[in-house]
């Protein structure tokens, strides 16, 4: 829950997720459906779905348990070198490092490296660096401390060097360096991408659609929409037109209901909400759904279908 996240957002989460899913055994026995309804608004979905299909794998195959090893760890759904090093000498005391952005940076200023961390070779280099420097039997007590020393000292903007143990081995802070280190990568610039999304009511309920499970938003229920591109003709004809495409709905709109928009990590997405009228009757399966207004709360869905569930007025 904390990557990527800050801990104040997470604490309400943990808790609830934790009174929902005490143990593993609870976890793997739950449905996909209600870990994501738990995790609602966290975002990063993937992550809850990699945490279930874990509970379920250690629950069929470890009995219940994480294993205690490294290659073992690094198989497990959402288990990379980074978590896997973590659980692996906090948790089991094995001489394996943790190489998190916080310890990745630390090194960087420490030793003054001028390559790029996301290279083969600047990979290489840390690697060599950290296994160097790791103490038999004390990788825990090590990782934790540079991850502390990371997130509290050696911040990425203006690191607190006069208050740092390292201070006198920083070979960045000796030359005036630690701000460039380290390397940070080009910025890529973010796409935008507008999407139509239809709200289509048929005796006082309303469509609803569920993504695949995996992928972007994997799981989640939503209005049915379509992405389309900037050079727009008619909204209306527009939607209707790509509502038949994708989902074979036909369905007619008739007005703007809202304008909605939210940053993801690699792009940003508006959303121009319609309300429409079925032109014929939609036959529900597992993943398509009439849904009343009052039970949308029962279904989970990422922020910009929320918000217009939250908004419907008629």
């Amino acid at each position: 829950m904390l990557q990527q996240t800050r801990v104040d957002t997470v604490i309400p989460y943990y808790t609830k997720w934790m009174t929902r899913f005490p143990d593993i055994f609870h976890l793997a026995a739950a449905t996909e459906e209600q870990v994501l309804a738990i995790w609602e608004g966290l975002g990063y979905y993937s992550r809850a779905r990699n945490v279930h299909r874990t509970a379920q794998i250690l629950n069929l195959k470890f009995d219940g348990k994480l294993p205690e090893n490294i290659i073992d760890l690094i198989g497990l759904p959402g288990i990379g070198k980074y978590t896997a090093g973590a659980i692996a000498s906090i948790a089991f005391n094995l001489d394996e490092p943790a190489l998190d952005a916080n310890i990745r940076r630390v090194f960087a200023r420490v030793f003054n490296i001028d390559e790029d961390l996301g290279t083969t070779s600047g990979g290489k280099l840390i690697r060599s660096l950290i296994d160097d420097e790791l103490p038999t039997g004390k990788a825990g007590d090590f990782n934790q401390s540079l991850m502390d020393l990371g997130a509290t000292i050696c911040i990425s903007r203006n690191p607190r060097c006069k208050v740092c143990p390292l201070f006198e081995l920083c070979r960045a802070r000796k030359k005036g360096l630690q701000e460039l280190r380290p390397v940070k990568k080009l910025k890529k610039i973010i796409p935008k991408y507008t999407y139509f999304a239809a709200i289509i009511k048929h005796e006082q309920k309303y469509l609803l659609c569920r993504k695949p499970s995996k992928g972007f938003l994997g799981g989640l229920w939503e209005f049915p929409n379509v992405r389309t591109s900037a050079d727009l003709k008619d909204p209306f004809i527009t939607l209707h037109e790509l509502l038949m495409e994708k989902f074979s709905i036909s369905a007619k709109a008739f007005k703007l209901q809202g304008i909605y928009t939210h940053s993801y990590t690699h792009f940003k997405q508006t959303m121009l909400a319609y309300y429409c009228e079925a032109e014929s009757k939609f036959i529900e399966n597992p993943n398509v759904k009439w849904v009343s207004n009052s039970n949308f709360k029962d279904y989970p869905m990422g922020r910009i279908a929320r918000a217009i569930s939250s908004s419907i007025k008629i």
